[in-house]
Parts: C-alpha cells; sequence; structure tokens
C-alpha cells in the first residue's frame, strides 16, 4: 500500500498503481477501478468490489467446507491401501510361492498388483508430478488453456458446476457496473476479462460486437450457445422490464445456490460410496488371501 502510494503520488492513476501489484489485486480489480475513476464513480466501485469479493470468499468457503471431508477419506484410504499393498499384502501371499498348484485367479491378480506398487510405485508419482508440469505449462499457453477451459465445460458435472460459476461471477459483475453508471459496452469489456474461462469470455466479446450494433443482451449471449437458457431469459425480461441490473444480481444468487446445493448433495453421496469402493478393494484383498488357503484346507481333508 505505501509503494502504491508513492505511484499515485507521482503521477499515476490508482488502476495503474494496482496494475503494478497483479500478484495482490486480481483483473477485476483493477479494471472496475479503471470504470469507476473514469465515470467518477470510485468510492461506489470500491464498495461493489467489497461486496463482490465478500460474496465470493464465503461461496469459495462453503465449497471448501463441503469437500473438506470426502478429499480427507480420499487421502486417508490411499495411503491405507498404498500400505496394504506395498507391505502387508506380500508377506501374506509370501506363503503361496511354494504351492504346487494354481492359485485362484484373484489371487495372482492381487500378487500382481502388490508386485507392482512395490517395484514401480516411483512410476506413479512420475506419471502424476508430470502431468501436474503439463498442465501447468498449458495454462500459460493461449492455445493450452482454450483446450483445458473447453475440456472443463465438457466434463460430465464438473462442467455445468464450473459453467454456472463462471456465469454467476459474469452476472454479478456486470450488474455492480451498470448500477455504477458504467455504459454497457465497457462493462461488457471489464467482465470479458474476469470470466476465468477462455470459451466464455469469447462468448462474451462476441456479444458485445453485437450489443455495439443495437441487438439486446439477451439476443447476443443466446448465440454463443454457452450461456445456461435459464440465465438468457431472466436477462431479456431484465431487458423489457427495465431491471437489467437488478436481474443480474438475481441470476448470480441463483447460479450460486444451485452449485452450492448440488455440490452438497454430491459431498453426501460421496461420502458412502467412498466407503462402499474401500469396503469392496478390502474385500477383494481377504478373498484374494483366503481363497487359497480353503484350497489348501481342502487338499489336507
Amino acid at each position: 500500500m505505501a509503494q502504491i502510494k508513492e505511484l499515485i503520488v507521482e503521477g499515476n492513476s490508482f488502476a495503474q498503481a494496482l496494475l503494478k501489484y497483479p500478484g495482490a489485486f486480481s483483473p477485476l480489480y483493477v479494471n472496475m477501478v479503471r470504470a469507476g475513476e473514469s465515470s467518477g464513480t470510485l468510492e461506489i466501485v470500491l464498495e461493489r468490489l467489497a461486496d463482490i469479493t465478500e460474496k465470493q470468499q464465503a461461496l469459495k468457503n462453503r465449497i471448501q467446507t463441503a469437500l473438506a471431508y470426502p478429499i480427507f477419506m480420499m487421502v486417508i484410504g490411499t495411503v491405507v491401501l498404498f500400505v496394504l499393498m506395498i507391505y502387508i499384502v506380500p508377506s501374506i501371499t509370501s506363503i503361496f510361492a511354494d504351492m504346487d498348484q494354481v492359485l485362484p485367479a484373484p489371487t495372482r491378480i492381487l500378487i500382481f498388483l502388490s508386485d507392482f506398487f512395490k517395484s514401480y510405485w516411483w512410476s506413479i508419482l512420475i506419471v502424476l508430478v508430470a502431468i501436474g508440469i503439463f498442465i501447468n505449462r498449458a495454462k500459460k499457453t493461449a492455445k493450452g488453456r482454450y483446450w483445458i477451459d473447453k475440456t472443463m465445460l465438457l466434463l460430465p458435472g464438473m462442467g455445468v458446476l464450473a459453467k454456472k460459476l463462471a456465469v454467476a461471477r459474469f452476472a454479478r459483475t456486470l450488474g455492480s457496473l451498470l448500477e455504477n453508471g458504467v455504459s454497457m459496452l465497457i462493462a461488457m469489456d471489464i467482465v470479458k476479462n474476469i470470466a476465468g474461462n477462455i470459451l466464455i469470455a469469447d462468448s462474451v466479446e462476441t456479444a458485445a460486437i453485437e450489443v455495439g450494433k443495437g441487438q439486446g443482451l439477451g439476443a447476443a449471449l443466446s448465440g454463443s450457445g454457452i450461456f445456461p437458457q435459464l440465465s438468457i431469459q431472466m436477462i431479456q425480461v431484465g431487458e423489457q422490464s427495465g431491471q437489467l441490473e437488478t436481474m443480474l444480481t438475481k441470476i448470480s444468487d441463483v447460479f450460486e445456490n444451485e452449485v452450492e446445493i448440488t455440490i452438497m448433495r454430491l459431498t453426501s453421496y460421496l461420502e458412502p460410496v467412498m466407503i462402499l469402493v474401500m469396503a469392496v478393494v478390502v474385500l477383494f484383498i481377504v478373498l484374494s488371501i483366503c481363497l487359497p488357503i480353503f484350497e489348501m484346507n481342502q487338499l489336507v481333508g
């Protein structure tokens, strides 16, 4: 803040000073502050920025809280499974090495998996790290970012949630800008930079061109095929009733609530599913170990 103050004293605008610190101030902050300075509504814009940030942080916290327990269970389950496959299973299955008979198929599969994890566990880590590095580098290129964003929107379930979150962010920011007296075209140019998805940003940019030609916002956005039909209909109602800003805020509230409810529902399903999966894995290991023992007892009998 002290350095930003010095930049302003030197003659830079507030937005130009914030632009020097992208790690602390997102494009949303910089663009909205620039719009507030140009329109003379900087005080209102800063207040709206606080509201937007608080709502987004509250939604993020609720989502993280809902996902914390399932992720914890998944990590613990994975660690337990690796310990079983690398240390426990080999010590038990070693007694079958001297058996002069064909082992059951589940036992052979278990021994193969145990040997693989014990000998090549490091290769799994290498593959995971390589995938992480590849995705991180792809995000830094235009083509890679486009591919990642497109894949995210096409993922079953997750794509719908990502789209709704992006539309909610778009609607809340656009509504705030319009309420503060920013013109539609300038506001559209700002919100395209904070959509969080290249495909949605391109749709907003294309819609802005159509709006500049005199077309309504709802009709312009409907041509992209990305925005949910409900949001298009609500925008058109807002345009017809002269309450577009209010309707945009309602759109954001509706989609944020839908995302939160969907995530809560999924996490409630995820916990029993994870327990069931772990139970099936443990059952497979137990049966794979017990089947040869049952056969040995039959031979001895």
